[in-house]
């Protein structure tokens, strides 16, 4: 029974799904809004693209777009914040992922301290890990940025962090 269920869950307008709604289903992954700082300036975008990649150091790894706003905040600052969203905060990861920094301050009525460093952090995230950049290599139409943790805190202990499902954020819309 489940099994169909999930087949059925699986059909998008009577056709089957698109390569990147199965990779979506199949490789769950969390949503973030990963922040960083450039001189008296701050910025923040969505990503699910966030990764450990290593235990010694401690290295995290995002993915992103180099025509992203925050991506000139990362590589100016040589900091990033991993903000991880709470099960219940698809408005938020929304609010931070579908306009430009650029053309307005996503920070405006979202409250927010710093880290260690000087990076935003969410005051409604439910962790946050700051990193330096320690590293970047270029992966398709996306950077992959490496960073050490050098700063993080558990700010809603027993919270579940919210997963990305592409319907959640695309509906029905794959490129």
């Amino acid at each position: 029974m489940y099994v169909r269920i999930f087949l059925k869950y699986l059909k998008i307008g009577g056709g089957k799904m698109g390569l990147q709604k199965v990779i979506s289903a199949y490789i769950p992954q969390g949503v973030f809004v990963v922040t960083s700082k450039m001189n008296d300036k701050i910025n923040g975008m969505t990503a699910a693209w966030v990764s450990q990649v290593s235990f010694r150091p401690r290295l995290l790894a995002v993915a992103i777009a180099p025509q992203r706003y925050t991506y000139e905040f990362i590589k100016n600052s040589g900091l990033f914040c991993i903000n991880t969203l709470g099960k219940d905060q698809i408005d938020l990861a929304k609010h931070f992922g579908f306009k430009s920094g650029r053309n307005t301050n996503k920070f405006e009525n979202v409250a927010y301290i710093y880290s260690l460093n000087g990076c935003p952090v969410l005051k409604d995230a439910i962790a946050y890990f700051e990193c330096q950049v320690v590293g970047e290599c270029q992966a398709g139409d996306h950077i992959i940025v490496i960073g050490e943790v050098t700063d993080h805190k558990i700010l809603k202990e027993g919270v579940e962090p919210l997963i990305f499902r592409w319907e959640d954020f695309f509906g029905g819309v794959e490129d």
